[in-house]
């Protein structure tokens, strides 16, 4: 079966997983998939019942993960988005209120217009994983940049001691790409970045590598 990211024919089964699905894993860029989704309807009646919003502390906490060290690549001249927004905008009104720093909101479910593109940083918290097909979005993405700008990403990477059976990213259905370290090194070099260091392990902050 074809990798969604690298399109490597020879994709391995990696595990039962958590659930009933079959997940395979990609041996050249390390990205583990699964090719049972759910449909749009049953995707969005899940993210409606997650509690988030300005209102709930627990994910602004969660959401300062990703923009702490982002901010130290931010002014606030620039103008960037969150790809991936969900149903209530959270992380735009974070910069916004906490930093002057705007930031404009897009979501296919949610918030479905289209960018208008050209931004000097884009956010992408908790949304990789959702990915149907990861190398599109990823270069639709990479379309809406501005050259030097910044991709911040936050997921949960699996690694080489991950117990996967019962790893609980596994048990989320509307999880179904999964980034290995050696993932985003591919990313990086095959859609034109460089990755920033973070000291979080969640966090992978990545610089177009085109020049201005």
């Amino acid at each position: 079966m074809l990798c969604p990211l690298c399109q490597h024919a020879d994709s391995l089964i990696a595990t039962q997983g958590a659930d009933e699905r079959t997940y395979l894993r990609c041996p050249r860029c390390y990205l583990i998939f699964t090719k049972q989704h759910l449909t749009r309807a049953e995707e969005e009646a899940r993210y409606r019942t997650h509690q988030n919003g300005p209102q709930h502390d627990g994910h602004v906490n969660f959401l300062n993960r990703a923009i702490t060290p982002a901010l130290a690549y931010l002014t606030k001249t620039q103008q960037g988005l969150d790809y991936g927004c969900g149903p209530v905008p959270t992380l735009s009104t974070i910069l916004k209120e906490k930093h002057g720093i705007t930031c404009d909101d897009y979501d296919p479910i949610f918030y479905p217009k289209t960018p208008a593109g050209n931004y000097d940083f884009i956010f992408s918290t908790e949304c990789f994983e959702h990915f149907f097909s990861p190398a599109k979005e990823i270069a639709r993405i990479k379309e809406l940049l501005k050259p030097q700008g910044l991709l911040i990403i936050m997921s949960e990477l699996w690694r080489d001691k991950t117990d996967l059976p019962t790893w609980y990213y596994f048990r989320d259905k509307t999880h179904v790409s999964f980034y290995h370290a050696s993932t985003f090194d591919y990313i990086a070099g095959s859609f034109g970045f460089v990755q920033l260091s973070c000291t979080d392990d969640r966090v992978i902050i990545l610089k177009d590598n085109r020049p201005r």
